[in-house]
């Protein structure tokens, strides 16, 4: 394999630092860049040191200039929690982020891939979801700053592309967990392990009947970088776990693999939040050859574990 240079921007995130390692042990020269708003430098600590790894505090909403081959954009908070916390900032992030990395991208003439995401989707009145549909999304709600702030920057990807020819890959990513999590970050997975943990309440919003679709963070990450590699597709592609849980049956499952005592608690349902989410991954297991391969159960575990190491 050919030894790339390559910029993970929010590669000290979830997701970010999980792609890191990928591209650090595949042998590739790193450039790792956040600002630390959601990322945190203990998710790349154990990466600090190695000879074709290097991290750079930035904030994508400002230019960056380095030179590299490819450019994997997942500058954003990714969690309601995080992003309603600062809306402009999280719109900024992801419009402002998006024209940085495409200028980059123009000049040096590298390959880039946006991180977009299911919630361009919205509350979709289409189930499963699939790359052609457009979406049931409300421009001026709580979660616009990152719902529509995503589909901007796809805009943004495609007019690059039809007007500059810059080498583009959109990816929709749907539900991810793993470990890694922000504990902090309020999404469905780690609150339920948080919660179960700490002998708390499991907080269910509305009546539980909601579905999600739960991939692995494995899996992602190597759906990102067949994405990232494969010639003459841009996408935008789905990529997520098509296997479709309720919000309860995910409750019930950690229930048991802690082994916790926690009750279930209900409460109303935030505004926008979809009621039912799956993707149709036809396009990925066509265009990538790939579907993921981690059952929740599994995943599960694997991010129990993470979580009972390292809740302080």
């Amino acid at each position: 394999m050919k030894q790339l240079r390559i910029l993970v921007t929010g590669g000290a995130g979830f997701l970010g630092s999980h792609l890191c390692d990928r591209l650090v042990k595949e042998g590739h020269d790193v450039i790792c860049l956040d600002n630390y708003f959601t990322g945190r430098k203990r998710n790349i600590e154990h990466l600090m040191g190695t000879c074709n790894f290097e991290l750079l505090r930035h904030d994508i909403t400002f230019p960056v200039f380095v030179e590299v081959d490819q450019i994997y954009n997942l500058a954003c908070p990714a969690s309601p929690v995080h992003y309603q916390y600062n809306p402009v900032k999280t719109i900024k992030t992801n419009v402002m982020g998006a024209i940085n990395v495409l200028g980059l991208a123009k000049r040096i003439k590298a390959r880039v891939l946006q991180a977009s995401t299911s919630e361009v989707y919205g509350d979709p009145a289409e189930h499963p979801q699939t790359e052609s549909y457009w979406g049931n999304v409300n421009p001026v709600g709580l979660r616009s700053c990152y719902d529509e702030g995503k589909r901007v920057a796809e805009t943004l990807f495609f007019d690059y592309h039809r007007q500059n020819r810059v080498d583009i890959r959109v990816v929709r990513i749907f539900n991810t967990y793993g470990p890694r999590m922000h504990p902090g970050d309020g999404r469905v997975v780690s609150n339920f392990i948080v919660q179960a943990l700490q002998g708390r309440d499991i907080t269910l919003y509305g009546d539980g009947s909601q579905t999600r679709s739960f991939c692995y963070v494995d899996d992602l990450i190597d759906g990102l970088v067949r994405m990232m590699n494969i010639d003459g597709f841009t996408g935008p592609v789905n990529i997520g776990n098509p296997d479709e849980f309720t919000i309860r049956e995910l409750a019930e499952k950690v229930v048991k693999l802690t082994k916790s005592k926690s009750k279930t608690v209900y409460r109303p349902l935030p505004q926008d939040d979809p009621k039912q989410r799956r993707p149709d991954i036809t396009l990925a297991e066509k265009q990538l050859t790939w579907r993921p391969s981690v059952p929740l159960e599994e995943g599960l575990r694997k991010t129990i574990d993470y979580f009972k190491n390292n809740l302080d």
